[in-house]
């Protein structure tokens, strides 16, 4: 028997040509403001046995190379908690570190329990994210929230771990990176009892009604959404009706944050730019941004009045100025 032809495309499509738009990169950086790092990497390793990049830092250098990458914010949410975050936020404390082993990025990462392992949750847990809490290069505490389509854990134990990590994080004055799914009511409720209106809040990848954002944008007035891939779906309809309710109440800034939750979300519109890929690719990285502001701009513009257009740099640009506002980076 012959062996079987793998669908997955050559790792060199990894290496994205420049967005059509964007004939210099460094006009309008790309901060992702959610990417999984290690999972990205392991994701990369699998499905590229023989894969030139030896090394997180080796992918991060020559996949985000000459795409104006100038942050990324790295998320941590499993219990327990992973021990390479230390070597990774330690190789980014001094400038030359950061360009030799970054490539000039600038990282840093938030921390804490998804709802899918409240269940795990402990006091050493805990202890745990509390040192790196402490760390120069975290700038929040998450992704946590409720997750009620899979109910890996028990809604009861979701609510308390939920609410046990809000109150450390408000009282650290971190901001909260939240991950809520078919929870809205429950959501909402703690969210309001447990956290100042004033605190900053990231509800991470975006899919939720776009009633429900309004009450919360409403409410908190440095809480912002969080795109994704996921808004270029035809099984997601809500993430562009939230971009068309912001864009047709003239609000300018959009209160988004621009994110990949890498290496899942890979943005389907990019394969209108990369025709010669066979297949899908296996992963998506911080340098596929671009894509998801260009249906960003597309989406806001169907709504928008006269006179307010927007393109794919300008929805960069405001991803830009509110990842300083949400995260400081």
């Amino acid at each position: 028997m012959g062996k079987k032809k793998s669908s997955t495309p050559s790792e060199q499509h990894l290496l994205l040509p420049q967005h059509p738009s964007r004939s210099d990169a460094q006009a309008t950086p790309i901060v992702d403001t959610h990417t999984h790092l290690i999972s990205t990497f392991s994701t990369y390793r699998s499905k590229y046995k023989e894969g030139k990049f030896a090394t997180v830092y080796d992918f991060v250098r020559e996949v985000y190379k000459d795409h104006g990458v100038e942050a990324i914010v790295d998320v941590y949410c499993e219990a327990p908690v992973q021990k390479q975050w230390r070597e990774l936020a330690d190789s980014a404390l001094s400038e030359d570190d950061r360009k030799l082993k970054w490539g000039g990025l600038d990282y840093w990462f938030v921390m804490g329990v998804h709802p899918h392992e409240a269940k795990e949750y402990n006091d050493d847990v805990e202890r745990d994210i509390l040192e790196a809490m402490a760390h120069p290069r975290c700038v929040g505490w998450g992704e946590m929230g409720l997750d009620y389509h899979y109910d890996n854990s028990p809604r009861e134990i979701q609510q308390e771990v939920f609410i046990r990590q809000l109150q450390h994080a408000v009282r650290l004055g971190k901001p909260l990176t939240i991950h809520t799914r078919e929870a809205e009511e429950d959501t909402e409720r703690i969210l309001k009892q447990y956290v100042p209106k004033d605190h900053r809040i990231h509800i991470h990848c975006y899919t939720d009604s776009p009633e429900w954002a309004a009450r919360m944008l409403e409410h908190f007035p440095n809480l912002y959404i969080g795109i994704t891939g996921v808004i270029t779906y035809a099984t997601n309809l809500n993430t562009s009706a939230v971009i068309r309710q912001m864009a047709a109440a003239a609000q300018t800034p959009l209160r988004i944050l621009l994110e990949t939750d890498a290496p899942y979300m890979t943005p389907s519109n990019i394969y209108n730019t990369l025709k010669d890929v066979k297949g899908r690719l296996p992963l998506s990285h911080s340098a596929m941004i671009p894509w998801t502001a260009e249906w960003v701009a597309d989406v806001a513009n169907e709504s928008a009045g006269d006179g307010a257009r927007w393109d794919t740099d300008k929805v960069m640009q405001e991803g830009r100025e509110n990842a300083k506002k949400m995260y400081g980076v």
